[in-house]
C-alpha cells in the first residue's frame, strides 16, 4: 500500500473502529494519540522513537505513519537515515526489507508533500 492510500485507508478503518470499539478501545486509542504530545520529551523525539521501534518490530503501516510523522516534524533524510542505521543494529538483518520501505517510503512522502 503507498502513502496516499494508506492515509485514506487508516483514516476510514480508525473511523469504523471508533464508531463500533467499546470504551476501552476508546481509551487506548486516546492513550496512544497522548502519548506522542509534547512532555518531557519533544513530540518531535517521540516520533523518532515511534519509528524505530515501529521498524524494529517490522510493522510496515506503523513505519509509513511514524515517517510521515517524523517528516512533519522536520526531521532531514540525513536524520532518518542515521535513526535507520540504528534499526539494522538492534534489530539485526531481518529489519533488512523494513529498511527498504522505509527508504522507499521517506522518498514518496517527500515527493508528496
Amino acid at each position: 500500500m503507498r502513502y496516499e492510500e494508506f492515509k485514506q485507508y487508516r483514516e476510514r478503518m480508525n473511523r469504523k473502529i471508533l464508531e463500533q470499539g467499546d470504551r476501552d478501545t476508546k481509551r487506548f486509542f486516546g492513550l496512544d494519540t497522548a502519548v506522542y504530545q509534547d512532555n518531557e520529551l519533544p513530540a518531535k523525539t517521540k516520533e523518532l522513537l515511534g519509528l524505530i521501534a515501529s521498524t524494529v518490530l517490522r510493522c510496515n503501516d506503523c513505519i509509513l505513519y511514524h515517517l510521515d510523522r517524523c517528516i512533519d516534524e522536520g526531521y532531514s533524510d540525513a536524520e532518518l537515515y542515521e535513526a535507520l542505521n540504528v534499526v539494522l543494529i538492534v534489530g539485526g538483518s531481518i529489519t533488512i526489507p523494513h529498511l527498504r520501505y522505509a527508504y522507499d517510503m521517506i522518498d514518496e512522502i517527500r515527493d508528496t508533500k
